[in-house]
């Protein structure tokens, strides 16, 4: 069968996937992916074929998928989150116009913005934005009119990739671009390690999340000027209140 699917696993834990994602890799005929995502999933299909990339090879990774597929066999290319959110599905849909043969399948997984999330309570609740801090697929310059236009939308923001080594001080600099239109007391929320051993979370204000020390494996969320602390969660009303 040609056949790719594009498999996001959440955070990779089991009991973060979904039915249909086990099941696209239950009928696959080899797992594909970068490294670290192959190794989470392989425990679970014991001797079924894996082949991994490192990361910066994504576009040879699709490539692979869709001409092993193009052979004759089923393909589950796999990566964290949602397949559609920052992963595979994309660049993989970008290059399947080359094997017309090949039938893809995008598979979704859980986000990192819905997961962690749902660790700090309920701040998405509203209108939010996803944003991505890392400038190696997108100009810092651009990154900046972005957070600079949901602040001023008042949108709640979910921000990816909001440090590394390379980049410590990008987590800093996006606070201050969003303290032009924001309250200091604002109440955001971080969550490293979400669904995976070690996880934590914190909620503070944003005037303090300037300063605080994450990485790549942390989401942050910044609320919107209706966004509370309720009982140590995080909530952003709906409005539903307003109704009555």
């Amino acid at each position: 069968m040609n056949k790719v699917y594009v498999v996001g696993i959440g955070p990779g834990e089991k009991d973060f996937m979904t039915a249909q994602a086990l099941a696209a890799m239950e009928r696959a005929d080899v797992l594909c992916g970068y490294t670290v995502y192959v190794e989470l999933v392989r425990p679970m299909f014991p001797g079924k074929e894996c082949y991994v990339t490192p990361m910066t090879k994504e576009l040879e990774r699709c490539r692979w998928a869709l001409e092993t597929a193009a052979s004759g066999r089923t393909v589950a290319l796999v990566c964290s989150g949602d397949a559609g959110v920052y992963g595979m599905a994309g660049p993989l849909l970008q290059l399947a116009g080359e094997y017309p043969d090949v039938d893809v399948e995008v598979v979704p997984g859980i986000t990192s913005a819905l997961s962690g999330a749902a660790v700090l309570g309920a701040p998405l609740m509203h209108d939010f934005c996803l944003i991505s801090l890392s400038d190696l697929l997108t100009p810092w310059e651009q990154i900046e009119r972005r957070l600079a236009c949901a602040a001023a939308g008042d949108f709640v923001i979910c921000l990816y990739n909001p440090s590394s080594k390379k980049r410590a001080d990008y987590l800093r600099r996006a606070c201050e671009i969003l303290l032009r239109e924001k309250s200091a007391e604002t109440v955001c929320g971080w969550v490293r390690n979400i669904g995976r051993e070690g996880q934590q979370s914190k909620i503070l204000t944003l005037g303090s999340l300037r300063d605080e020390n994450v990485d790549m494996f942390t989401t942050v969320f910044i609320g919107a000027s209706t966004t509370q602390m309720l009982s140590g969660r995080m909530v952003t009303p709906r409005g539903y209140e307003a109704k009555r």
